[in-house]
């Protein structure tokens, strides 16, 4: 860690005595399981078990005014991917390195080509975005990076506050609930795919999920299909696995998206963000059907491409974000949540950007261009890695500058770990929900609507719930 690491003051006094923290623990861990914070065991999948999500016991603090930022900032960086997943030629251009070294990159491209080619049957596009971010050693924010695909949590973390309520108020610091914002970020999203399928006007038609052969993170996306359910009881939510669509999926006259006969007008993508997902030509070709289809896409194929780490290290040059924001002021209040990002292209400095990587490793991570946690190169393995690829392999990479935030204490609890919990050193991500609807030149929705708290252990690297690393939380908000 870095030298000027600091420490952020708990929001109770710790430790707890031992009864009393086995005794909360047990409660909290039974909260957890019957009110939906939990998860399928990946090491023994039960289809029908379910084990509590990792928490964090009592909710972590964070800053109060960057968490303002972020909450403010959230509709201007939803308006900013917009504009760039709907320009074709920069995306193109920015990603034709990317292309010649990295299989999954180029099918994805292939399929925004081709439908480029044939004329793009929907032009209105649903993004459910989250954009995440570690504070630095001085407080303020800096954004790790931005979700476009399958963003995740919205449902379990909805649950997290009232859970850290409870805890508190177990506790007796009811007083401090004031400090809990309030977190709508299920329903946020769930309105949101809504108010598309409401674009589409087809009454009988449903919302597909996009989803996973398994399903260990189910209790996150089945929350959306019963708030809708119960909020919008006459709008059907259907699941299909890729596989499931390239053999049961065609086009109608209209090019509507049939599944088993039932039109999907609005396609919500929790699948197909990793190779691991495209098991062979049949789910690709899934995947260009629905883009080849009139619903509207969770994300389209250029949001999905919008959201590839090269395109958040081109946005960080002040030219590049002229090209999507006119208002200088708002540039500025974008520019201030970017960290350090590189390329690793040789005719983008990328030989610079490497000699940077290995004179000082541990200022840095290297990333590819993958969603869903455990795909990063961290400090010391930085040099190896590197030196390991050819110049061609590099440009399918990142580098971005370490943010070292301030770490806090509390208690992890994981299914099956020690009992009672230690305290433990951690660091906490925001993660900041948004939602925007739209065409190419026409807004027509655009929100915040809530927020996430993933913690990890201080030690560990990556920080993914799902990826088995990190532990759901809430904010608690200092000043």
């Amino acid at each position: 860690m870095c030298a000027t690491t600091k420490m952020l003051q708990s929001c109770i006094s710790l430790p707890l005595d031992e009864p009393q923290l086995l005794d909360v623990v047990e409660k909290a861990k039974d909260w957890a399981i019957m009110h939906g914070a939990a998860m399928r065991s990946k090491q023994n999948f039960d289809q029908d078990a379910l084990l509590f999500a990792p928490f964090i016991l009592t909710p972590s603090s964070f800053p109060r005014k960057e968490f303002q930022k972020a909450v403010e900032l959230q509709p201007l960086l939803n308006e900013l991917i917009h504009s760039v997943a709907h320009d074709s030629q920069f995306l193109l251009t920015t990603l034709s390195s990317t292309e010649k070294v990295d299989e999954f990159t180029r099918s994805l491209i292939t399929i925004y080509r081709t439908v480029l080619d044939e004329g793009i049957a929907q032009t209105v596009t649903l993004a459910l975005l989250r954009s995440d971010y570690l504070p630095n050693f001085s407080d303020a924010i800096k954004q790790v990076e931005i979700n476009t695909i399958a963003s995740s949590f919205g449902g379990i973390s909805t649950i997290m506050t009232p859970m850290h309520s409870y805890v508190l108020t177990e506790l007796g610091h009811q007083d401090k609930l004031v400090n809990l914002p309030e977190n709508n970020a299920l329903s946020g999203l769930c309105d949101a795919m809504v108010e598309a399928w409401k674009l589409q006007a087809r009454s009988s038609a449903a919302i597909l999920f996009v989803v996973e052969d398994v399903t260990y993170n189910i209790c996150d996306q089945r929350f959306h299909e019963f708030y809708i359910r119960k909020a919008y009881p006459h709008v059907a939510v259907i699941r299909r696995t890729l596989t499931q669509i390239s053999k049961t999926g065609k086009l109608g006259a209209g090019k509507e998206l049939l599944i088993d006969g039932t039109e999907a007008s609005v396609v919500y993508f929790r699948a197909g963000y990793e190779p691991g997902h495209y098991y062979g030509q049949a789910e690709w070709d899934a995947r260009l059907l629905i883009e080849r289809s009139v619903a509207i896409k969770c994300p389209s194929i250029q949001y999905h491409l919008a959201g590839t780490k090269k395109v958040q290290q081109a946005l960080a040059k002040p030219e590049v974000l002229r090209r999507f924001v006119g208002d200088e002021t708002k540039i500025e209040a974008i520019r201030d949540i970017f960290t350090g990002l590189y390329s690793l292209d040789q005719d983008e400095g990328g030989d610079e950007a490497m000699a940077l990587a290995l004179s000082d490793p541990e200022r840095f991570v290297l990333k590819p261009q993958r969603e869903g946690g455990g795909n990063n190169v961290y400090g010391e393995d930085i040099p190896a890695a590197l030196k390991a690829m050819s110049n061609e392999e590099r440009s399918a990479w990142i580098l971005m500058e370490r943010i070292f935030p301030p770490l806090s204490t509390g208690y992890m609890v994981r299914p099956n770990g020690p009992s009672p919990p230690p305290l433990v050193q951690l660091v906490s991500e925001l993660g900041i929900f948004g939602t925007i609807i739209g065409s190419k030149d026409n807004v027509l929705y655009n929100k915040q609507v809530g927020h996430m708290l993933r913690t990890k252990l201080s030690s560990s690297n990556e920080g993914g719930v799902a990826a088995g690393s990190g532990a759901l939380d809430s904010p608690y908000l200092i000043d």
